[in-house]
């Protein structure tokens, strides 16, 4: 197995299981999105999403990537250890109990043990794009998907070049309220996706999404390639034979940019303690 070259501090955290100082570490307040990477091995350990802020000077996860961490018996009797599960490499301990978190789980790691590795530069993982009326309600529920990586609530489909909330309000940029999904698809399959868009907004509205009216809040799905643009099709007309009067558009993605809204758009209902006005789900297949 090849290693990543380690300095003298690294070799004593990651293969002497040693501890950095309390608020010392690089990702001690770090918060952009993407995935978190053994620096030993570049084994994925952590999402972004999992991440959370514990005061405990240390970066803290309440999840792991699926089969990336191990927990073991730390050498005091007491604790558990996690340490990289491809290389072995020291990462931290896991603590359980504290209600930090609904998932009542705090993986406590060194920032010296980790790589990041930003959504926007990583091939490891698919995007897909969709619009179904005010982006704050598509997030929400595409962000509870197990799979899901992140969800950002953004503009796509229009001609005025980075945008602002208040011109795609007016109704005259031709941008629509888009959400970028970043998804394992290893997990969740982009069918799987585009089933649940289906199941969290109303696809039969014209004119927008609940009270939300005008062309920047109609259904769209902006497919990547043929192979999506396929399923996009034979999942409306799965619809269409049961009766419903689908009126999502599909649009090629390649021909558009996605812009992200601005922060007070991002994890609207999830910040504010809230649900979605005009958004629920009913399960349709």
């Amino acid at each position: 197995m090849k290693f990543n070259r380690l300095s003298a501090e690294e070799i004593r955290i990651i293969e002497n299981k040693g501890t950095e100082l309390p608020f010392s570490g690089r990702y001690n307040n770090f918060y952009q999105d993407g995935i978190y990477l053994c620096k030993r091995c570049n084994n994925p350990l952590f999402y972004s999403k999992d991440k959370f802020n514990s005061n405990s000077g240390w970066p803290s996860f309440d999840d792991t990537v699926r089969g990336g961490v191990k927990e073991v018996i730390d050498s005091d009797g007491r604790r558990i250890e996690i340490i990289c599960a491809n290389c072995g490499g020291h990462l931290g301990h896991v603590f359980r109990g504290e209600q930090f978190t609904p998932k009542n789980t705090r993986h406590c790691v060194n920032s010296t043990s980790l790589n990041f590795e930003p959504f926007e530069d990583s091939d490891r993982y698919s995007v897909a794009y969709f619009a179904g009326g005010c982006f704050w309600g598509v997030e929400y529920w595409f962000s509870k998907l197990d799979g899901v990586l992140g969800a950002y609530s953004g503009y796509m489909g229009g001609y005025l070049d980075n945008p602002t909330y208040s011109d795609v309000c007016r109704g005259n940029s031709g941008h629509i309220e888009t959400v970028k999904v970043v998804y394992d698809d290893r997990i969740i399959s982009y069918i799987d996706l585009v089933k649940f868009f289906f199941e969290i907004h109303n696809p039969e509205q014209i004119d927008g999404q609940g009270p939300d009216i005008g062309p920047q809040y109609i259904s769209a799905i902006f497919y990547g390639n043929r192979d999506e643009k396929r399923i996009a099709k034979e999942t409306i007309l799965s619809l269409k034979k049961v009766g419903m009067r689908v009126v999502t558009k599909l649009i090629d993605a390649t021909q558009h940019r996605f812009y992200k809204a601005e922060e007070e758009h991002q994890n609207y209902y999830k910040l504010r303690g809230g649900e979605p006005y005009c958004h629920s789900y009913r399960r349709l297949f």
